[in-house]
């Protein structure tokens, strides 16, 4: 049977494929998991269990709202006490996980997804994502039998929507400096930062704009947030604003705008952070950590800066395992999940759009003049699809790779990345020049389709 749990929790068609039974049994088999522990608390010479404690948080999907009953029943009728935290960003439910000692903490969202899609992410105490082992273990228990408590044993329910200031208070004690002066433009998807990033831009001393920050249930993502820049680039320029920030669904990443509509993205803000923290002494062991998508000029820009970069797998958890298992403290993806350890355990698209900012205020510098200590490389990607993925280091392709790779040089690179769920090898080039990089790919792409059937 495939596996329930995806690179990010459990998604798919709210209603169809995510349903409320498959919510509440999900909830019930991670309260065994990850409230079994419990806590042992003494009294007089005896010691008493005391009910785990889970926070639960959403985005304003229509489904959150009966995903989220599902999920507190199964909770409570497992003996965990809830809180409900309401619509807020998954890197804030992330943080009030650890901030209020709970056991777990579960967010409903489908991040950058349409709003008919919805998911459950479970995470462990300290707010830091499960690991494959966890998740396969909640699996493993869906559906068991269980003592059910009753009485004084069930779980408590509160409401806990004033905690959105803690998260808040949290993301601006980490900031330099004010950001008296800015001109920002906001597009918060329609999403769960709806409220809590205008509120903490503001309260950081920036002027601000909202756009996508009237949801409706319905309306999350569509044709706003980090997927859809159109909008936000047109209102930045028409304002003559100074930046414009661009969070996804959930906002757990950012993409940001300059002033003059282009676009900044996260490699950019990586090298921009990275380079800012690296002159202040606080970039631990003077190293960020990248996926392999990362654009080569990422690289060449960190390596003329004297900063080291280590390359992962595709994805933010195995960023944020690097730099938990070596002691980094900087990390993200292209794609604008940024880690910043020092202050969240997650990707977290307010804490970098305000550390951002903050660079450009502190500075005195433009963020387009900032982004310039990168040049992105032309990237091009072709998925070549139908093919034997298991292929992907057959002798023909290794050796035509090796011959792009003497024709590239130092300005160039390509990957070969067999895809996971399907009969699909993607060949990414980067090269100098977008015609170079897209005559290399083609070339590579049809070997692959005559080496790997």
């Amino acid at each position: 049977m495939a596996r329930l749990f995806g690179t990010d929790g459990v998604r798919g068609v709210a209603g169809r494929d995510l349903t409320a039974e498959t919510a509440m049994a999900l909830s019930v088999a991670a309260a065994h998991v990850l409230g079994d522990a419990g806590v042992f608390t003494a009294t007089g010479s005896a010691a008493r269990r005391q009910r785990p404690v889970a926070v639960v948080g959403r985005d304003p999907r229509a489904s959150g709202e009966f995903l989220e009953a599902a999920v507190v029943a199964g909770l409570a009728s497992s003996g965990v006490d809830v809180l409900r935290l309401g619509v807020l960003p998954t890197p804030a439910v992330a943080h009030l996980t650890a901030a209020l000692g709970a056991d777990f903490g579960v967010m409903l969202s489908a991040s950058h997804n349409p709003a008919p899609d919805n998911g459950i992410k479970f995470l462990g105490r300290g707010g830091f994502k499960l690991s494959d082992a966890v998740e396969d273990e909640i699996e493993r228990r869906l559906g068991e039998d269980w003592d059910r408590p009753v009485g004084s044993a069930v779980g408590r329910v509160r409401d806990a929507y004033g905690e959105a200031d803690r998260y808040i208070s949290h993301v601006l004690t980490t900031v330099n400096g004010q950001l008296d002066g800015l001109d920002i433009v906001v597009d918060c998807a329609h999403g769960a930062a709806h409220m809590v990033a205008p509120e903490a831009l503001l309260r950081a001393g920036a002027r601000v704009e909202a756009i996508g920050a009237r949801p409706d249930g319905l309306n999350i993502n569509a044709g706003h947030g980090s997927t859809h820049l159109d909008k936000l680039q047109q209102v930045v320029v028409s304002r003559g604003a100074d930046v414009g920030i661009a969070y996804d669904g959930d906002a757990d990443r950012c993409l940001a705008v300059d002033h003059t509509g282009a676009i900044i993205d996260g490699d950019q803000i990586m090298a921009v952070l990275a380079a800012d923290m690296h002159a202040k002494g606080s970039l631990a062991k003077d190293t960020v950590v990248a996926t392999v998508m990362s654009n080569l000029g990422f690289k060449l820009a960190m390596r003329d800066a004297g900063i080291n970069v280590i390359e992962t797998a595709v994805g933010d958890r195995y960023v944020l395992e690097r730099m938990k298992s070596e002691g980094f403290n900087l990390g993200g993806e292209q794609s604008g999940h940024v880690i910043m350890l020092d202050h969240a355990t997650t990707g977290d698209g307010l804490l970098t759009s305000l550390h951002l900012l903050s660079v450009v205020a502190r500075s005195g510098r433009s963020l387009r003049e900032l982004a310039s200590i990168m040049t992105p490389l032309p990237q091009i990607l072709i998925n070549v699809k139908d093919v034997d993925r298991g292929k992907s280091a057959a002798d023909e392709l290794t050796a035509a790779v090796a011959v792009a790779e003497e024709e590239l040089g130092e300005t160039g690179r390509v990957l070969i990345r067999p895809s996971g769920t399907e009969p699909m090898i993607r060949v990414m080039v980067e090269a100098s020049s977008k015609d170079q990089a897209t005559k290399v790919a083609e070339r590579l792409a049809d070997v692959v389709r005559v080496a790997c059937v």
